[in-house]
């Protein structure tokens, strides 16, 4: 019997899938922490003989090399990928034999990148067809996004998804197992998927996903319309991908003292405190920046930092630390200059700390009743467009390093959809000299506190907006 395994990583939005007859293996889209494989293989007692690669991605380093070598299995990437290493190239068509149960049917799936490949996973004694690995194709309700590669390429492979997501449907039956890579949260993902789609198959995408239920310029147009900002480390990986990315070193950073932290801070290195949000804003190391560890850490620390920078995180414990060294090595950053670790035993007990306030909307609103407060709305813009506080200034989150110089001096009140964004935004601020707010509550209940909305946008940007506002993408 074949197995298929799903190995989740919600930081990133992205599913790596490991498929099994009881002694072989193969593994679809390896994130760079390839231990996570090695230890489901493990598990099973089965040896990983296969890996392949749907694309070449570019949310997260790949760890397909890197397994393919340290388990001597055969390493599967398109032909026509222009790489710098040894693989086995592969086409549209070909079939490949895993151990004596499992055959692997490649189907060209182009939209997400050009060279795009989706993977049917057969039965050999049945020929049933056990599962499809679709990357960036065909995603649980939605598509892969088909901008990534530049804007000049939008239309054609907007077209090509549509096209490849309708050939997938005809060629595989109703009850195939959908497994994307993509589209859990990942900005990969053309609109968020929808809540609840953990699972899905051939037959739902065809009664829900767009590519599959409207024509191609109908799909093409609201695809369109819903596209949204993605990270900027994106434009780091897929250079990263093609040259054949290493395993990560797991070397534990070197600890540093308060005077350490302060000289990096006044040498613009950046010092990231990973503690929850409000125990940073009670108090942190002046200049440091807040982006507390959770699951959206890593993408919003790896689409604000300016590449490069040295990078030295504070946390609450090694194990703090250690969690989101590997999150950002996911991403590329795969050298710390230090770290240290904050608390009652730790670099702030006799540190002279900076500090702001908390609130909540029903705060914001008593306020503004008080006195004049510039509000500040760090959210996305297809967020913002769907309901935003009337008055309020907008510069979206990845913006805001390049917006500070131009925002009033007075009292700022900084919010987002949930609070995490916000948090950041008010860390940024405050770094910067401004007299900050944060607000850590949840959107919906503005109008409920008294402030007045606008609202208005429809069609779907609204739709992909709503989604996202539901917590679909990482952060909040």
């Amino acid at each position: 019997m074949i197995t298929v395994v799903t190995i989740d990583t919600p930081s990133l939005g992205d599913r790596t899938y490991l498929a099994t007859d009881g002694v072989s293996a193969l593994v679809v889209d390896p994130q760079r922490d390839i231990d996570r494989v090695l230890a489901a293989a493990e598990a099973r007692g089965v040896a990983v003989t296969h890996v392949f690669e749907t694309h070449i991605h570019n949310d997260y380093v790949s760890g397909g090399l890197a397994l393919a070598r340290g388990a001597g299995a055969a390493y599967h990437v398109n032909a026509a990928d222009q790489v710098a290493f040894d693989r086995v190239g592969i086409a549209d068509g070909d079939t490949i034999a895993v151990g004596g149960s499992m055959r692997v049917r490649v189907i060209a799936t182009p939209g997400h990148t050009f060279t795009h490949l989706a993977y049917a996973l057969e039965d050999v004694a049945t020929g049933d067809v056990v599962a499809v690995f679709t990357g960036g194709s065909l995603l649980h309700g939605s598509t892969g996004r088909p901008d990534l590669l530049g804007a000049e390429h939008i239309f054609v492979l907007a077209a090509a998804q549509h096209a490849s997501a309708r050939r997938l449907a005809l060629a595989l039956p109703e009850p195939t197992p959908v497994c994307a890579t993509h589209g859990f949260g990942s900005f990969c993902a053309a609109t968020a998927t929808a809540p609840g789609t953990a699972a899905s198959t051939i037959g739902d995408e065809k009664r829900s996903n767009p590519a599959l239920t409207l024509d191609k310029d109908s799909y093409i147009t609201g695809l369109l319309a819903g596209l949204d900002a993605y990270p900027g480390y994106y434009a780091h990986m897929a250079t990263a991908n093609t040259a054949g990315p290493d395993a990560p070193d797991p070397a534990v950073p070197a600890r540093v003292g308060a005077g350490q932290l302060r000289r990096r801070i006044a040498a613009g290195e950046w010092v990231v405190d990973l503690r929850h949000r409000r125990a940073f804003a009670a108090g942190h190391m002046p200049g440091s920046f807040s982006f507390e560890y959770a699951d959206s850490f890593a993408t919003y620390l790896g689409w604000l930092i300016p590449w490069g920078t040295p990078l030295t995180l504070i946390g609450e414990t090694d194990e703090q630390i250690a969690a989101a060294q590997r999150d950002l090595a996911r991403i590329g950053i795969d050298h710390l200059a230090g770290a240290a670790i904050a608390g009652p035993a730790g670099w702030s007990r006799s540190q002279r700390l900076a500090a702001y306030p908390v609130s909540d909307y029903a705060g914001l609103a008593a306020a503004c009743h008080r006195q004049g407060v510039a509000v500040l709305d760090v959210r996305r813009a297809p967020e913002r467009a769907a309901s935003h506080i009337d008055g309020s200034l907008h510069i979206p989150l990845h913006e805001l390093p390049g917006g500070l110089a131009g925002l009033p001096r007075g009292p700022l009140w900084v919010h987002c959809q949930g609070g995490y964004r916000a948090s950041i935004a008010a860390s940024l601020l405050r770094a910067a000299g401004h007299a900050v707010t944060a607000i850590d509550d949840n959107f919906s209940r503005a109008a409920d506190a008294g402030l007045a909305l606008i609202t208005g946008a429809s069609g779907p940007a609204a739709v992909a907006a709503a989604m996202t506002a539901g917590g679909t993408r990482p952060g909040s």
